[in-house]
């Protein structure tokens, strides 16, 4: 472990240690089930985010995806009867084929990553609504899905499966940024592309595998954030939940100029995240608040990053 992830264990235990102290409740096993199951859910896509922003980009589109992937998941499954092996596969392939075409269109047509994927955003929400005609959908009466529901929302253990998928998934991911070429060709495009393509790593394609593997988790967590809630408002599922990412993965370290970041990070992030949620409760404060605490986290994290580049400039001088 580095020191800034030693660092955010120790904040991370520090939190819910006060956490726990303002309100026993929170060391209940219900609770910290709960917050098992949401770290998990949450967990997944925003270390996709994390990748992205390693990369020097961002993925302003993430929850509209959930919301488009999650109408076309439920209405295969409850309308046209679709096996659920195949209907995850197909939301899957869906999930990678929009972080697809978010690589594409930064790394061919040149276009900013803010801008695809705010765009991303804008488009995904409105065919989502369009394609139900803005109503909620759900499952209804649908039979079969006893095993994939167990899968998404059971548990094994008495732990809940989502958090078990997210230490799997964090894993295989840790494997791939910390121990492979194509992680550390990830920090050198993150830290200077230019520099990057002139050591001849071509950059195209390790920034576009940056958006594949986001939108593939995105698309992983889409089937599990659906059987968390049942039902899809094409309106409202997933809105802002790119927040939450981002958050997560600058909490954990990740720099939103590129070139820093790690899993483990981005997963204490998650958690601190989820602890400061149940601090909010805790204190009363009103849930409407919780965009503005999710700003400030930002901003925060934002800040503390400029400063450290700015002692690392101070010191290499």
């Amino acid at each position: 472990m580095s020191k800034k992830e030693i660092g955010l264990l120790v904040l991370v235990l520090v939190v819910g240690a006060v956490t726990g102290f303002l309100n026993p409740l929170f060391l209940s096993r219900v609770n910290l089930l709960n917050m098992a199951n949401l770290i998990g859910l949450f967990g997944v896509f925003s270390i996709g985010q994390g990748l992205v922003i390693i990369t020097g980009g961002i993925d302003l589109s993430v929850g509209s995806m959930f919301a488009l992937l999650g109408v076309v998941f439920i209405d295969l499954l409850a309308n046209h009867g679709v096996a659920w092996p195949l209907a995850l596969l197909l939301v899957l392939f869906g999930g990678l084929l929009l972080g697809s075409i978010h690589g594409l269109l930064v790394t061919r047509a040149g276009l900013q990553p803010f801008v695809v994927t705010l765009c991303g955003l804008l488009i995904y929400r409105g065919a989502a609504r369009y394609y139900t005609g803005d109503a909620t959908m759900g499952f209804g009466y649908t039979d079969g899905l006893d095993t994939l529901t167990w899968l998404a929302s059971g548990r094994s253990y008495g732990v809940p499966n989502s958090f078990i998928a997210l230490v799997i998934i964090a894993v295989i991911m840790g494997i791939v940024l910390h121990r492979s070429v194509f992680g550390r060709y990830l920090f050198a495009v993150g830290r200077n592309e230019e520099a990057a393509r002139y050591a001849g790593i071509r950059t195209g394609l390790v920034v576009a595998g940056a958006y594949i593997l986001a939108g593939g988790l995105a698309g992983l967590s889409t089937v599990l954030l659906v059987f968390y809630t049942n039902s899809v408002s094409p309106s409202s599922f997933g809105s802002f939940y790119e927040l939450y990412a981002i958050a997560a993965a600058v909490l954990g370290g990740c720099s939103l100029r590129g070139g820093d970041g790690s899993i483990l990070g981005i997963v204490l992030g998650t958690v601190l995240l989820q602890i400061l949620q149940n601090l909010v409760n805790i204190l009363g404060i009103p849930s409407s608040l919780n965009f503005a605490v999710m700003g400030g986290v930002i901003l925060l994290g934002a800040f503390a990053d400029q400063q450290l580049a700015q002692r690392s400039r101070i010191k290499r001088a």
